[in-house]
């Protein structure tokens, strides 16, 4: 078992244990869906749609372009084989997994005892808890409609219906059963988590040595930090417990990468390729460069998104995406996706320092797979950022244009 690793080879075992950097795919089933779904663990959700929605983008990077309908129906059949809840963030999860966040659940509801967290009351919640029983899962306009118009408050502008459903869902009482659009459909946990998995609670102490040996695969390589925020946990000194009990068990191996500062262990299935040839553009909630901290250990890329930025002063644009060839993260791109003109816009592009050669082909290419995916038929090119040009010379076939004014966060996004 290696016990040093290189920059570079510290990538690639990041990457590689993603599922980030190989040949996709000539066709994507669910079983291969199915497949990135447990290398990643967890499918982190977000509603900024101004190129696509953030849970539909990891496996684009992982496979190509794919038929995102294939995913609905795999996240939201019924009974779904996946449920959401709050992992990382707001994320999918196998439904047989929910118990294992028990101790999350109790958690919120400590929060909220002590300090008031939602702003709901007793009577609201004994109300929704009986709609739900009674109606069976529902979008909470379905129960607002039925219910007395509640006074706004100060938890996202949302009524204290939904409040309520979202107290009751962070708590366990009540889980997601689908959607209608983007909006989430509500339904206590009996009628949505399975029965066998609801009848067996997960204490804390047998929850995270599962979830942190999950994450550790799931990085291939990782700090204490990189495990605990996996998962925010936020509890670094019992991470670090679990993780010598993890190595006297042979799973995790210490090991030392150059220029980290920081202990590092090595999964024991994690493997080391020579090289990666893969070309792709991320979600900023990609496991890969979720936790920024990594993303500069490992790729020496300080990234921050900027949707809630004022416009004047963004660095790189309103949703730029890390461009990935090979084991490096080499650029960002911030993409729109014009669908009234069926355009795919790049809003800005940049590099990173002494991007390698080609890589403006290489990114041509991702940029040309995009649009398809997305169905859009035509790509333009703006010329922000100092990688516009090799773009635009790449992507012969796109029009120019100036970005104009860029979008703001929309009212009720949430952040990811």
């Amino acid at each position: 078992m290696r016990t040093r690793l290189t920059r570079p080879q510290a990538r690639r075992v990041a990457l590689s244990a993603q599922g980030v950097g190989g040949t996709p795919p000539a066709a994507v089933t669910a079983r291969q869906l199915n497949r990135e779904l447990s290398r990643m663990a967890t499918l982190q959700i977000d509603s900024v749609n101004v190129f696509a929605r953030s849970h539909y983008m990891p496996l684009f990077s992982r496979l190509g372009a794919y038929d995102t309908g294939r995913l609905d129906r795999l996240l939201f059949q019924h009974p779904a084989p996946y449920v959401e809840f709050w992992a990382h963030q707001a994320a999918f999860i196998p439904a047989t997994d929910w118990n294992l966040f028990g101790f999350r659940m109790a958690e919120h509801r400590a929060r909220h005892e002590r300090t008031g967290w939602f702003a709901v009351d007793d009577e609201t919640l004994q109300w929704v808890r009986t709609e739900l029983r009674d109606r069976g899962p529902m979008r909470p306009a379905q129960i607002e409609h039925d219910a007395e118009r509640a006074t706004r408050g100060p938890w996202w502008d949302w009524s204290a219906v939904k409040s309520s459903l979202e107290y009751l869902w962070f708590t366990g009482e009540v889980a997601i059963a689908g959607r209608r659009g983007f909006e989430r459909v509500y339904g206590l946990a009996e009628d949505v988590i399975p029965a066998d998995t609801l009848s067996r609670p997960v204490p804390r102490e047998e929850a995270l040595p599962i979830l942190i040996e999950r994450a550790a695969r799931a990085c291939g390589v990782a700090t204490i930090a990189d495990l605990d925020d996996y998962w925010r946990i936020r509890d670094q000194r019992t991470v670090a417990t679990v993780v010598r009990a993890l190595e006297a068990q042979g799973i995790l191996h210490p090991v030392q990468v150059d220029g980290w500062r920081q202990p590092a262990w090595l999964h024991h299935a994690a493997s080391v390729p020579r090289s990666l040839d893969g070309a792709t553009v991320l979600t900023p909630f990609d496991p890969v460069v979720w936790f920024r901290p990594r993303a500069e250990r490992l790729f020496d890329f300080d990234y921050r998104i900027e949707i809630y930025t004022p416009a004047p002063q963004r660095r790189f644009g309103y949703y730029s995406l890390p461009v990935v060839i090979g084991d490096r993260v080499v650029g960002r791109v911030d993409l729109k996706a014009d669908r009234a003109a069926s355009v795919l816009r790049v809003q800005a592009a940049w590099w990173e320092p002494e991007p390698p050669l080609g890589a403006a082909e290489r990114l041509a290419d991702v940029l040309r797979e995009a649009a398809r995916w997305q169905g859009l038929a035509g790509l333009s090119v703006s010329r922000w950022g100092n990688a516009a040009e090799d773009v635009a010379r790449a992507l012969p076939e796109a029009s120019r244009h100036v970005a104009g004014p860029e979008p703001v966060a929309l009212a009720g996004d949430e952040p990811g």
